[in-house]
């Protein structure tokens, strides 16, 4: 659970915010406070503008300390995000976090199965940034619009892993982290089809051995969520969902983005913003 006393509320300065195909942007705002403690699968709630006081939770794709930055993806799907994206340079909006259950990256012996869709690939950025130098992970992510990244050719062979899959998110080839991308819009060196599919060709092709080591890691919509449970289970191996859901105070006040998860036999009702947003799927009833 989150410690309410660790969120604070900071005004953050819009340094960049550069518009993407498919209504994405990339925010990038100066928020040390916030950048000093901010953790791989936490968000931040963001005031969308002075008239509008109901937030925005926004997924954290990258931090910089040393610099104070956090950088945020965000699409455009509604009034509030519609602000977001006329946010200038310079722009000062109020932003609490860092908020929510983090990804539990400890273990180093394992490999990090990282799958991402959408607006869903921010969090696994900063888990694979966070884990460089300390554990293997590989990023899988999908997108039904252009990526909102510069990508480049993959020169990192992965098993079972071919065809048009051929393109890596730059800054992760950059820094030796591989990746590989999906999508059924026919994108150009992506993988035809689901993001999960993707990844079960990954693991279908590694040794029992190797596949033991491996937790699935997943950010995106409830559809893709769905698959990457089923695929834990097909293969044996341990799930870890971030979920998103509408929410109103964004810290645990008002338990307006509650889930049904079953624990030791007890159904509970959780608060997706404090209590998570990440779960293991195995207490998750919906998606067993």
């Amino acid at each position: 659970m989150t410690d309410r006393n660790m969120i604070v509320e900071e005004g953050a300065r819009v340094l960049a915010n550069v518009l993407h195909q498919g209504d994405q942007f990339v925010m990038r705002v100066h928020a040390p406070k916030i950048a000093a403690s901010a953790l791989p699968g936490q968000f931040v709630h963001m005031q969308v503008s002075d008239g509008q006081p109901m937030r925005r939770p926004i997924s954290i794709m990258l931090t910089d300390p040393d610099k104070g930055t956090v950088d945020l993806l965000v699409k455009a799907i509604g009034e509030g995000t519609r602000l977001l994206r006329e946010r200038k340079v310079g722009d000062c909006i109020s932003m609490l976090g860092p908020i929510g259950r983090a990804f539990e990256l400890s273990d180093h012996s394992k490999r990090y199965i990282l799958i991402g869709g959408g607006v869903g690939i921010p969090p696994m950025i900063f888990v694979a940034d966070s884990l460089q130098g300390k554990a293997d992970c590989v990023v899988f992510a999908g997108s039904e619009v252009e990526f909102p990244f510069a990508l480049k050719p993959t020169t990192t062979l992965l098993p079972g892993i071919g065809g048009n899959a051929i393109l890596s998110i730059a800054s992760l080839e950059e820094r030796d982290i591989p990746c590989r991308l999906a999508s059924n819009a026919g994108l150009y060196g992506c993988y035809e089809g689901h993001v999960p599919d993707l990844a079960g060709d990954y693991l279908a092709a590694l040794s029992d051995d190797e596949r033991q080591r491996c937790t699935l890691l997943s950010c995106g919509p409830h559809p893709m969520l769905h698959a990457v449970a089923r695929l834990g289970r097909a293969f044996n191996i341990s799930a870890y969902l971030s979920l998103e859901e509408h929410m109103a105070c964004g810290i645990g006040g008002c338990a307006g983005c509650v889930v049904k998860t079953l624990e030791d036999g007890t159904e509970k009702y959780r608060r997706v913003c404090v209590d998570g947003p990440v779960f293991s799927a195995d207490i998750l009833p919906e998606f067993a």
